[in-house]
């Protein structure tokens, strides 16, 4: 329900023009907007006391580029942001439907034919959101809304700018709704480890809800209903037939203990097919792995981390892109997809999740490309380059080779070996047998590495034999000093994923750089006066350091 304007509400924010109130929440107001073409859309406006915090700006600007990755088709798309805005603000799709909780405040709880296709439709919009590295950490029956079509989830992609910025994040300021937070939010220690498995749980509640008109562990406080989240078993009364076992698994106290989105998915519609009252499958359906692919290790199991891990990613601990309980929930290609009819949904769901993979990929319109092999003027490493590489000549001369924006973009996907040149220094990353980051000339073996793709972000894995397990850089935090990179095992965590993307300018020898950003530590920068590799945020200073992607053949 739209609310009129208020004394002191802006007309217009940017080019859109404020027309009524949707609602406010701890994150900011929400304006019911019309767009220069008449559209109507949604605009969610930051609080006024962050407007001025670099480091709240930076991290909304990173989570609003995770969320337009986000296929629209069952949320609210991302349509414009405005990060330098005084104050910030988003602009998604306007949703013209009742949410959950107006139905089931009006009519009661759903017919069980109603409720599992709405099980199915936030289930299928949580694997679209996961899937581009994005946590909602607000799901909730009222940002699940009935549109013209299906279910649409609204109000996910900047919940983890508010509770990132440290000096703005309070125990009474934790984005969320009480009734459907997951155990792990309550404990400040790690609330910035909170996971996917985080949104499972939430869907768990808003299921239970949805079935039974009352929160699964509903008490006459917040305090008291999260003790109960913490320290008993859901009241499920009334939810009978497969979706109860499934809200009971997603209800686990223990993150690595619920199914991923895709497993929810998955088994949602296997139960479909099953007659009334049959029991839930007691196994999610398997995902097949090619053999090379390693489970990541969950988030806040009693083993604790992996064994060698640096400390940067023990301390972390968050596994950013994937359920708590498996490999990351989207998309290396490695992955052989699904299952019966789920094949289907993925389907969908894919080619979305690599259009963001795919933009990354190409270089500026005029820029010099990748170019490929021996052509990059750094010294040889023994490997062939690949068929179809050009001379040095011609990568030399700025000219784009034919075919180097498919091996940039086969870099991008994991499929070939590169050097991550330091365009300002004309030297390489290396990580040689010590496990800490060095710069080098580039001709060993301690200077290739491998990008994993890992939803929108990156793993870089090193290919030095030298190094044990040859493991993938991490964030370590050092005290008194900034984080340094060093070797960590390759879990997905806070500390080992890296958003690399595109940045104006060149390297030396004319090739496109890119930025190296992790979400929870910053940028990773070349000390000229300490001659060390470190990782910090940066504020409004410009990137005074920027990578370029020297191909050194296939894996």
């Amino acid at each position: 329900m739209t609310a009129p304007l208020r004394p002191g509400d802006p007309p217009r924010l940017g080019r859109y023009e404020l027309v009524g109130r949707l609602g406010e929440g701890g994150m900011g107001n929400v304006f019911l907007a019309r767009d220069p073409q008449g559209r109507q859309v949604a605009i969610k406006v930051v609080r006024p006391d962050l407007s001025h915090d670099d480091e709240f700006r930076g991290r909304f600007r990173s989570e609003v580029n995770r969320a337009r990755q986000v296929p629209p088709f069952c949320t609210a798309e991302v349509l414009d942001a405005e990060p330098d805005h005084d104050p910030p603000f988003l602009v998604v799709e306007y949703v013209d439907g009742p949410s959950l909780a107006e139905v089931v405040r009006r009519q009661g709880p759903l017919s069980p034919a109603g409720l599992h296709s709405m099980a199915v439709g936030i289930a299928t919009a949580l694997t679209a959101i996961h899937g581009a590295g994005v946590i909602h950490r607000d799901l909730k029956p009222g940002n699940v809304l009935f549109a013209l079509g299906g279910v649409k989830v609204i109000d996910f992609g900047i919940a983890r700018a508010f509770e990132a910025t440290s000096q703005h994040t309070r125990t009474d300021q934790v984005v969320g709704t009480v009734s459907y937070m997951a155990p792990e939010r309550f404990d400040a220690e790690s609330s910035h480890t909170v996971g996917p498995a985080a949104d499972i749980f939430a869907w768990g509640a808003v299921v239970g809800y949805a079935a039974t008109g009352r929160t699964p562990f509903a008490a006459d406080s917040p305090p008291a209903t999260a003790m109960r989240i913490l320290t008993q078993p859901p009241d499920l009364t009334g939810l009978t037939g497969p979706l109860r076992g499934l809200v009971e698994r997603a209800l686990a106290k223990e993150p690595g203990d619920r199914p991923t989105a895709r497993e929810l998915l998955d088994e949602l519609l296997t139960a479909a097919g099953q007659p009334a009252g049959a029991a839930a499958p007691a196994q999610a359906l398997p995902t097949l792995r090619a053999a090379s692919d390693q489970p990541a290790q969950p988030a806040g199991t009693a083993d604790g981390p992996p064994a060698g891990a640096a400390d940067g990613a023990v301390a972390a601990g968050a596994v950013a892109a994937g359920g708590g309980n498996g490999a990351p929930a989207r998309g290396r290609r490695r992955w052989l997809i699904g299952l019966g009819v789920a094949t289907a949904v993925l389907a969908v769901l894919v080619p979305g999740a690599l259009f963001g993979r795919q933009l990354l990929a190409e270089p500026d319109s005029g820029a010099p490309a990748v170019p490929t092999g021996s052509a990059s003027g750094s010294p040889a490493t023994g490997t062939a380059a690949p068929t179809g590489a050009p001379s040095s000549g011609a990568a030399t001369s700025g000219a784009a080779p034919s075919g180097a924006a498919d091996t940039t973009r086969a870099i991008l996907t994991g499929q070939r070996r590169a050097l991550l040149h330091i365009a300002e220094i004309d030297r390489d990353l290396s990580m040689p047998f010590d496990g800490v980051t060095h710069v080098s000339d580039g001709t060993g073996p301690d200077a290739l590495f491998a990008l994993v793709p890992i939803g929108v972000d990156y793993m870089i894995k090193s290919l030095n034999p030298e190094v044990d397990h040859r493991p993938c850089l991490g964030v370590k935090v050092l005290p008194e000093e900034s984080a340094a990179l060093v070797a960590a095992e390759c879990y997905p965590t806070a500390a080992t994923l890296f958003e690399i993307s595109p940045v104006d300018g060149t390297d030396d020898k004319g090739r496109p750089t890119y930025q190296i950003y992790n979400d929870t530590y910053g940028f990773v920068q070349w000390s000229r006066s300490r001659s060390k590799i470190y990782v910090e945020f940066l504020g409004d200073a410009p990137i005074d350091t920027t990578f370029s992607l020297v191909d050194r053949g296939p894996l």
